[in-house]
């Protein structure tokens, strides 16, 4: 590729990747795309659920969904796509994703320059290709995106991932614990034991409730219990376990609601997933769970949590959905453990 004339870019469209955690991890690199091009207009291309995170985010101008169960289903989908993306007259693509679809529908919009990352067989899509160097040592998600951006000459201040929400979404949040019972002054003790990529990120639903347990007693805590629609029996488990006295949200909220009630919670306990990278944005102090997936790449981007893992398990991380033997990461990893953890990082907050 030639190199990127930047001062003739004036309409830019970055290509969102697919899950919400991974979609947090990229925010300090759209914030350098922001800060690198101030007067661009800044296009995010997004899955419905990823769309949502998005909203009122100052670095973005618009926000396009795309959906391939319905509208962009399949070939005609996405050449459906690639023409609504040509209405736009893009002179950028800048694509996060790594997979050939990413850069396919980008192609057939026939936007001039589009970079990003060289894998998945999908070298004459892109315009700029980066190739991360040989040999190096594996960094993090946040550190990849900004590294891919900067082989590009794209650069800015932005490290840390941060996410918005409106004043009249937490008003809304604030009104509906206070529906709960929970009140401005109460310490809130977020518990969330789900994790959508499989049951072998899962810790299990009797020890969060211990540890919820006896986090809320030592901390005079109310307890809510995150999910999704999908998690909606392990936290019912919990839910059960912790005898009515916890909030169970698992499935009931929004992406939008989950955020302003995350970025409500005064700590955190949480499995490696999205709502992990959510309370990381928003500076909640929070323990995270690690056992089939590699923390040095997605662990919480953030000085205020910790990662509990044991880490003389040698067949983690082994990054599967499912465990295919007795998930020997997970059940390793005791209560006292996380629980420790959790009290050693509020008590050094606290001085």
């Amino acid at each position: 590729m030639k190199e990127l004339n930047h001062g003739s870019i004036r309409k830019i469209l970055i290509r969102s990747v697919n899950w919400i955690g991974d979609a947090v991890m990229t925010t300090p690199a759209i914030d350098v795309i922001r800060e690198h091009f101030p007067h661009a207009e800044i296009t995010i291309l997004a899955n419905a659920m990823v769309s949502q995170l998005f909203l009122h985010h100052p670095g973005i101008d618009n926000i396009i969904t795309f959906d391939r169960q319905g509208k962009h289903h399949g070939v005609g989908g996405r050449l459906r796509l690639a023409a609504e993306l040509r209405n736009h007259a893009f002179d950028l693509a800048i694509i996060l994703p790594n997979s050939f679809d990413s850069a396919l529908v980008p192609w057939l919009a026939r936007i001039p320059v589009k970079i990003g990352k060289c894998s998945d067989g999908r070298t004459l899509l892109l315009s700029g290709r980066y190739n991360a160097a040989k040999g190096a040592t594996p960094c993090h998600e946040v550190e990849y995106y900004l590294n891919l951006l900067h082989c590009f000459g794209i650069k800015g201040s932005s490290t840390q991932p941060h996410l918005f929400i409106t004043a009249e979404e937490e008003s809304r949040a604030s009104s509906l614990l206070a529906e709960r019972g929970i009140q401005a002054d109460d310490f809130v003790l977020g518990i969330n034991p789900g994790a959508s990529y499989g049951s072998a990120k899962r810790w299990y639903p009797d020890r969060f409730a211990q540890v919820a347990c006896n986090l809320a007693n030592k901390w005079s805590a109310k307890v809510v219990i995150f999910g999704g629609p999908g998690e909606a029996a392990i936290s019912a488990d919990i839910d059960h376990r912790l005898e009515g006295t916890a909030v169970n949200l698992a499935g009931k909220t929004t992406v939008r609601e989950l955020m302003a009630l995350i970025k409500r919670c005064n700590f955190f306990i949480t499995n490696d997933s999205g709502p992990m990278h959510i309370a990381a944005a928003f500076d909640v102090p929070l323990v995270a769970i690690f056992g089939s997936t590699d923390h040095t790449g997605t662990s919480p981007y953030n000085s205020r949590a910790v990662v509990v893992r044991d880490n003389t398990v040698e067949c983690a991380p082994c990054k599967l959905r499912e465990c295919p033997t007795d998930h020997r990461c997970m059940t390793s990893v005791s209560e006292d453990s996380v629980i420790s953890a959790a009290l050693e990082l509020y008590d050094q907050l606290q001085r």
